[in-house]
């Protein structure tokens, strides 16, 4: 009778919230689900499904279109390696951010979250997989970015400017916008929503700041656009550092950190 009561004590609690009082644990001498699973798991979800595969598709096909287009008809002297590299991560720095949201909303949008979180009752694994599955898509996607436009610059000048600041501060701009992505899809739990506002709200606050005069030094360290622009340049300096610290802790940890206590605090229904 004793060792009946015991193992229903730990047995885990069905779609009830991770930080709740009757918090699942492991059954002893069961470990739970390893996370490299959880991760395998959550990147395979983002390329299954329909919308997931397409995004990839698009992301892969306007990069081809814009460096082909570029090369064909665009000034010969400026087909180098850099630019070709700019041009070509122009539509990831808003199509990633997408990439993002379907992840962080998956469960909520595809009403699979009982089935998620029965096998991994431990919610915040699933959000650290979302994200770090997030960006290691991002950079397969970034991966055949810089392919495309090393073949575009063979076919073009041939010159290879980018050096390794100009290079890692575009890799890193562009994970950014992926971490932002799976921040406001946490924060909503609504892919449309989430989508529209992680496009239009950002957007609608750089113009803001650049109407209003007394917001343009507020607009230096809140405009996630500006504070990233120098990462794209290559050009980092002191102050761009602190600046980036604080656009990326207003746009993305704050609804990062708002969003994640919202899917350990949310009833799975």
């Amino acid at each position: 009778m004793s060792a009946t009561a015991s193992t229903q004590s730990t047995a885990p609690a069905v779609g009830g919230p991770s930080g709740s009082a009757g918090a699942p644990t492991a059954l002893p001498g069961r470990p739970g689900v390893p996370f490299s699973r959880t991760l395998q798991a959550e990147v395979r979800k983002m390329v299954d499904t329909r919308a997931g595969r397409w995004m990839v598709i698009v992301m892969a096909a306007l990069t081809v279109v814009i460096l082909a287009a570029f090369v064909l008809w665009g000034p010969a002297e400026d087909a180098t390696f850099g630019n070709l590299l700019q041009i070509s991560t122009l539509p990831l720095a808003i199509l990633l951010p997408v990439v993002g949201i379907m992840a962080a909303t998956a469960e909520w949008t595809q009403r699979t979250g009982l089935v998620t979180f029965t096998l991994e009752p431990r919610r915040g694994r699933v959000v650290l997989a979302k994200a770090l599955g997030a960006l290691a898509l991002g950079l397969v996607v970034m991966a055949v970015a810089f392919a495309a436009a090393a073949l575009a610059n063979l076919a073009g000048t041939g010159t290879w400017d980018l050096d390794a600041a100009a290079g890692g501060g575009l890799v890193l701009a562009l994970l950014i916008y992926v971490l932002q992505g799976v921040a406001f899809g946490l924060l909503f739990l609504n892919t449309p929503i989430a989508i529209v506002t992680v496009l239009v709200l950002p957007t609608a606050w750089s113009i803001v700041t650049q109407v209003f005069s007394s917001l343009a030094d507020v607009g230096q360290w809140l405009d996630l656009d500006a504070v990233t622009r120098p990462l794209f340049d290559g050009e980092m300096a002191g102050q761009d550092w602190a600046q980036l610290g604080t656009g990326v802790g207003f746009w993305v940890l704050l609804p990062l950190a708002i969003g994640t206590w919202r899917v350990l605090n949310r009833e799975v229904k």
